[in-house]
């Protein structure tokens, strides 16, 4: 059969038709599955901004149901996954996607990033420590190192933190001097207890040197020497520490008082303290120069006047507490059960509270043990914050 030239130019007509049918058909379905997708993806918005996560967690797993490609919606969906607790189903969420060979470079480091913060949570910190290790070199290094740095002081792998702070460091992110002499500290801490304390005084040095307007350090550094029968260099360490770090005086007072009966030392640190009391009243301070004025039978008497002239500076309940213990009242017989209420009324106000997150201590803490900041605590009792 002869090719009919007219008949192909009759059919152009209709296969124009079908193809704009085809590609009408086409744009239909694709638009009603985008509208379908923004759909779940807003509600669950909607659930999230009001606080109603299982709803939010049911509309994104829809969303990423219907659109299984878009990368944000997993990485949506693991992050609510990880803020809810569930860290399992978070971490198959950012393994998923960090298998998927479509993705991204910096979608990748994304998930990554994602992934080792899933571990850090879990606290899996092996697995955690390898996922931030490889972050580096991409823009996520700088907030790897970070929390590489707090896994590294959860599994108290002092070494490692100060590596890390290190690099944080050199990579302008801050100063870490004294946060890393806080880790030279820990190292000492954990040294094993014997008669040789060289490398525990070595490690307090280098502390020193890494921060000397850090007050912890010389204060390792005195006790080991006061432990060691060493107390004129204990004196003298407590000394340097009190013109280094004035604002810690009332952490240095108790110890150096102690350090002065020893050194026999009284009478020249009795004007250290006194002066250091006289820039910045501080009861701890005071109670050190009360404890040294008592070794004097001439001053004795007077040593708890004190107390009633620090009120003259400030109001305190700890200072009138204490003047009132060795005052004789006129009906002394009620004097037992008011100084016991006294001294339970001044117990909260005698405690050390973190500035970071308000837990409060009886004693300090060089890292608070409820938000594991550094340096969060005021060496000031609570009654003089």
């Amino acid at each position: 059969m002869d090719f009919d030239p007219i008949l192909a130019l009759m059919g152009l007509p209709l296969a124009f038709v079908l193809g704009w049918l085809a590609s009408r058909f086409d744009l239909r379905q694709l638009r009603l599955d985008n509208r379908q997708a923004p759909k779940a993806y807003f509600k669950g918005l909607n659930f999230l901004l009001n606080e109603q996560q299982d709803q939010a967690i049911d509309a994104f797993i829809e969303a990423v149901q219907n659109d299984p490609d878009t990368s944000d919606l997993h990485f949506a969906l693991g992050n609510l996954f990880r803020r809810r607790g569930e860290y399992e189903r978070a971490v198959r969420v950012h393994q998923h996607l960090l298998s998927r060979g479509d993705l991204g470079e910096d979608d990748r480091h994304r998930a990554q990033h994602a992934l080792a913060l899933d571990y850090l949570k879990a606290g899996l910190l092996d697995r955690a420590e390898q996922a931030l290790l490889a972050l580096e070199g991409t823009r996520f290094e700088a907030e790897a190192r970070l929390a590489l740095l707090a896994n590294y002081e959860r599994a108290r792998d002092w070494k490692g933190a100060a590596e890390v702070a290190h690099r944080l460091e050199g990579s302008d992110q801050g100063s870490f001097s004294t946060r890393r002499a806080h880790y030279l500290c820990e190292q000492a801490a954990e040294q094993p207890s014997g008669g040789d304390t060289t490398p525990v005084q070595a490690l307090l040095m280098e502390a020193i040197a890494t921060a000397p307007h850090a007050a912890r350090p010389r204060l390792a550094l005195a006790e080991v020497q006061s432990q060691s029968g060493a107390h004129l260099q204990a004196w003298d360490t407590l000394c340097e520490a009190l013109a280094e770090c004035s604002s810690a005086a009332p952490l240095i007072a108790p110890p150096l008082a102690q350090a002065a009966v020893a050194a026999d030392r009284v009478a020249a640190t009795l004007a250290l303290l006194e002066a250091s009391y006289e820039r910045r009243p501080a009861l701890d301070v005071l109670d050190a120069i009360v404890t040294l004025q008592s070794l004097d039978p001439a001053r004795h008497a007077s040593a708890r006047e004190r107390y009633a002239l620090h009120l003259e500076k400030e109001p305190s309940l700890v200072a009138a507490a204490k003047w009132i213990a060795g005052e004789v009242l006129t009906q002394e017989q009620f004097h037992p059960q008011v100084q016991r209420a006294l001294d339970h009324a001044v117990k909260p106000l005698s405690r050390y509270r973190c500035m970071a997150c308000g837990f409060e201590a009886t004693r300090y803490f060089w890292q608070c043990p409820g938000c594991q900041a550094w340096d969060s605590y005021s060496p000031r009792r609570i009654e003089e914050l």
